[in-house]
C-alpha cells in the first residue's frame, strides 16, 4: 500500500506517504488513497496520527497534467473531484485525535494544504526545503483549503501576500510567518516531537473551528475593518492591471469567506478555484512555467565539468556581474578591466574575485566571458589575447547582446569554442542566459555553456547565431514598434499605460532609456553597415536621432523619453514630447496600441522559429519572459498564439498588417498552423 498505516503501541499512527513515481501528487491515485486512509483512521481506535513522507519531499502539489485538461465543459465534474479532496483534508482534521504533519521535504500547494488541515506542524530544518502556496504564479488559486486556512490562521493582512504573491519560504521565514509550528534539525526528531506532541495535547481544535471563530482582522460591521477592504482592491489593480485574474480571485475568496462559517468558505473557494482552472490564464502559466521551463532547465548534459576559474573581460555593469554571480557559486574568478582601477571598482569587494588589468592573470582559466562595449573592433582586440593567456581546451565566450557569434568567432584561434553568452541586466536578479551557437560551435562547447549557466543557477535557452539573436531581436521590435506609434503621433503616455496593462514588465519609452538611445542608434548604424536590407525604414529612428541631438540620450544622461530630476524624485515623461509629436487624433485605437506592441514580437518569435534561430517552443516562450518581460500572464510570445487562437491571430495581424505595415503581416508558416 502506497500509504503506510503503522500503529504504535501507543495507538498512535504514522502515515507515510508513499505513492507511485518520484513524488506524491495530488491526482486521482491520492485521492484514492486519501480516501481510504481516512476513512481506517475514523474506524480504528487511535490515539493520534503523524503524517509524512517516504519520499525527498514531502508533497509536490496538484498534477498540473490534470489541472491543465479542465475546461468550461468538464468543470462540474473537476468541481466534484475537488470537493472530495477537500472532504478528505475536513475529516482528517475533525477526527478528535491529535494530527501532525511531520514535514519532511519541500511541501507545496496541496502538499501545504494537506500540512494546514493538521493540528501541528513540525518542519525539518533543512535550507533546501521551501513550503508555501505557490498557486498563484501558475494562474491559480489553491483549491485545496489553502485559502480559507491561512487567511483564518494568520488574517487577511499578513495570509494575502503568502498567497497572491505565491511565496515559498525556507524554513526558518515559515516559523516567522507563523505557518509551522516548529523546526526540527534531523529526521528522527520529526518523527518523536510529533509523538511527544500528540500525547501532551490528547484533543486539539483547530483554530477556525473554536466556537465564535473568525477571521482574525476581518470582523463583519467591524468600522476597523473597512479601510482595509476599500483600499485593498486599488492596490491590487495597480500591481496587476487586471491581467492577473488568480490574484483577484485569491482576494475575493479571501473577503466572502471571512463573512461566511468554515465549510462554506470552502466552497467558495472551491467555485473560484474550477473559474481560474478552466480559464485560458492558468493554462498560459502552467504551460511556461511548468512544462517549458522543465524543459529548458532539463537538458541532458554529458560534459559533467565544472568551471574552476572565470576570467571576465570588462568590469562594467555587466561584467561586475557576471563575475559576482559566478563567483557566488564558488568559481575563482579574474575580473580584467583596461585599468586595475576599473577593475576593482567592478569587483566591489567581493569574496573570490581578483581585479586586474593584465591579461597574464587569465592563466588557468577554462573559461573567458567578454562583457565589453558593443564595438566590433574592440572585441576583436580583447578576445585572442585572453584566448592566448587561457587553459588551451578553455571556452570563449562573448556577452554580446546584438553582435553575431559566427563573425566575432572569426578573432580566435579556434572557433569551435567560441560561443554567445548573453546575460540580462541586472544580472544577478535576472534569470536567464541566451545561449547562442555560431557556425562552427562544437557540440561539447554548447553543454559545457549549459553546465556553466546551471552552475550558477540560472535558466538557459539555446538559439543559433542571427542578429540579435532572438531576445534583443524580438524586443526591439517591441521598442521600436512604440517609437514608432510616438512619430505617428499617438501620447506617449497612453503607449507607457497600455505597454503596462498588457503586462509587459517595463513601458517601452522607459526601457529605451535605460539601455540609452545612442546605443539604439550605434546598434541600428552598425546594422545597416553591416547589411542595409536588415534596417527598417521606420520613423522611429529619425524620432530617436533627434532626442539624441537635444542632448537626450537615456536615463545615464538625466533625460531621454523621461526627465530624471537631479533631487532623486521620481521621474516623469519629458512634457515636450507631447508638444512636438503627440496629434489629438492619431487615429490609434487603445486596442491597437496594444495589439501593436504585443503582436510585434510574437509575430518576429514566428520568424525566428522559421529561420531556425529558435529551435523549440520552450526557449521562445521562457526566453520571453525571463528575458526581456513579455506578458508572464500569456505564457510567452508564441503561447500568446495559442491562448489568441492562430488563425484569429493571423485574422488579426492581417488587420494591422493592411493598417500599420507589412512588419505585421503574418508568415506563411502561421497560416498553416493549428498551434505551436
Amino acid at each position: 500500500m502506497p500509504f503506510h498505516y503503522d500503529k504504535d503501541a501507543d495507538g498512535i499512527v504514522t502515515l507515510t506517504m508513499d505513492m507511485s513515481g518520484s513524488a506524491n501528487v495530488m491526482n486521482d491515485e491520492y485521492r484514492d488513497l486519501m480516501g481510504d486512509a481516512v476513512s481506517k483512521l475514523e474506524g480504528d481506535d487511535i490515539t493520534g496520527v503523524v503524517i509524512t513522507s517516504a519520499k525527498k519531499t514531502f508533497f509536490a502539489g496538484g498534477d498540473l497534467n490534470v489541472l491543465i485538461s479542465i475546461t468550461p465543459e468538464n468543470a462540474s465534474q473537476a468541481l466534484d473531484g475537488v470537493e472530495e479532496l477537500k472532504s478528505q483534508l475536513r475529516r482528517l482534521e475533525k477526527l478528535g485525535k491529535p494530527v501532525v504533519a511531520a514535514i519532511n521535504g519541500t511541501a507545496l500547494g496541496g502538499g501545504f494544504e494537506i500540512a494546514l488541515a493538521s493540528h501541528h506542524r513540525i518542519l525539518l530544518n533543512d535550507n533546501g526545503i521551501r513550503v508555501g502556496l505557490p498557486e498563484a504564479t501558475l494562474g491559480l488559486l489553491p483549491g485545496g483549503g489553502g485559502v480559507t486556512r491561512m487567511v483564518r490562521l494568520l488574517g487577511v493582512q499578513k495570509a494575502l501576500p503568502l498567497l497572491m504573491e505565491g511565496k515559498q519560504l525556507r524554513p526558518e521565514r515559515a516559523l516567522q510567518a507563523g505557518i509551522v509550528h516548529r523546526l526540527v534539525d534531523t529526521r528522527e526528531e520529526l518523527i518523536s516531537e510529533a509523538i511527544a506532541w500528540i500525547k501532551a495535547n490528547p484533543a486539539p481544535t483547530q483554530p477556525w473551528d473554536v466556537q465564535g471563530a473568525g477571521v482574525p482582522d476581518l470582523k463583519f460591521g467591524d468600522p476597523n475593518s473597512y479601510g482595509l477592504l476599500a483600499a485593498a482592491p486599488a492596490v491590487l489593480s495597480k500591481k496587476t492591471h487586471g491581467v492577473y485574474p488568480a490574484q483577484e480571485k485569491i482576494m475575493a475568496t479571501a473577503v466572502e469567506g471571512a463573512f461566511v462559517d468554515f465549510d462554506t468558505a470552502l466552497k467558495i473557494e472551491g467555485r473560484y478555484f474550477l473559474e481560474l482552472a478552466s480559464g485560458q490564464v492558468s493554462k498560459n502559466m502552467i504551460t511556461a512555467f511548468w512544462f517549458n521551463l522543465n524543459e529548458v532547465n532539463g537538458r541532458a548534459s554529458a560534459t559533467g565539468k565544472r568551471v574552476s576559474k572565470l576570467g571576465v573581460l570588462g568590469a562594467g555593469m555587466m561584467g561586475a556581474g557576471i563575475a559576482e554571480v559566478s563567483a557566488k557559486a564558488g568559481i575563482e574568478v579574474v575580473l580584467k578591466d583596461v585599468s586595475l582601477e576599473g577593475a576593482q571598482k567592478g569587483a566591489q569587494g567581493l569574496e573570490g574575485i581578483t581585479p586586474t588589468d593584465s591579461d597574464d592573470d587569465l592563466a588557468g582559466c577554462d573559461l573567458i566571458i567578454e562583457a565589453v562595449f558593443e564595438n566590433r573592433e574592440l572585441k576583436n582586440k580583447v578576445l585572442p589575447a585572453a584566448e592566448e593567456k587561457a587553459l588551451p581546451d578553455a571556452v570563449i565566450a562573448s556577452n554580446t547582446s546584438t553582435l553575431p557569434i559566427t563573425g566575432l568567432a572569426s578573432a580566435v584561434a579556434a572557433p569551435e569554442r567560441f560561443i554567445g553568452l548573453h546575460f540580462f541586466s541586472p544580472v544577478p536578479k535576472m534569470r536567464l542566459v541566451e545561449i547562442i551557437r555560431g557556425e562552427k560551435t562544437s557540440e561539447e562547447t554548447l553543454q559545457r555553456a549549459l553546465d556553466y549557466v546551471r552552475q550558477i543557477g540560472k535558466t538557459p535557452i539555446v538559439v543559433n547565431d542571427s542578429r540579435g539573436f532572438y531576445t534583443s531581436r524580438t524586443f526591439g521590435t517591441y521598442v521600436i514598434e512604440a517609437i514608432t506609434m510616438l512619430a505617428e503621433g499617438v501620447a506617449p503616455a497612453l503607449i507607457e499605460n497600455v505597454a503596462k496593462k498588457s503586462g509587459m514588465a517595463v513601458g517601452p519609452l522607459a526601457v529605451s532609456d535605460e539601455v540609452t538611445l545612442s546605443l539604439q542608434l550605434k546598434i541600428h548604424d552598425q546594422t545597416l553597415a553591416d547589411d542595409p536590407t536588415l534596417v527598417s525604414d521606420s520613423p522611429a529612428y529619425d524620432l530617436i536621432r533627434e532626442l539624441v541631438s537635444l542632448g537626450r540620450s537615456g536615463k545615464s544622461t538625466g533625460a531621454g523619453f523621461y526627465e530624471y530630476p537631479s533631487d532623486g524624485s521620481k521621474k516623469f515623461l519629458w512634457p515636450e514630447l507631447t508638444t512636438r509629436y503627440a496629434k489629438a487624433d492619431a487615429g490609434v485605437s487603445e486596442q491597437d496600441v496594444r495589439d501593436r506592441l504585443l503582436f510585434v514580437q510574437s509575430l518576429e518569435t514566428v520568424r525566428c522559429l522559421d529561420e531556425g534561430v529558435l529551435t523549440s517552443v520552450a526557449d521562445a516562450n521562457i526566453g520571453s519572459i525571463f528575458g526581456f518581460g513579455f506578458a508572464p500572464w500569456s505564457g510567452g510570445t508564441l503561447q500568446f498564439i495559442n491562448s489568441y487562437g492562430v488563425q484569429a491571430f493571423v485574422e488579426r495581424a492581417d488587420y494591422l498588417a493592411d493598417t500599420y505595415g507589412e512588419r505585421f503581416r503574418p508568415p506563411a508558416s502561421l497560416r498553416e498552423r493549428d498551434k505551436f
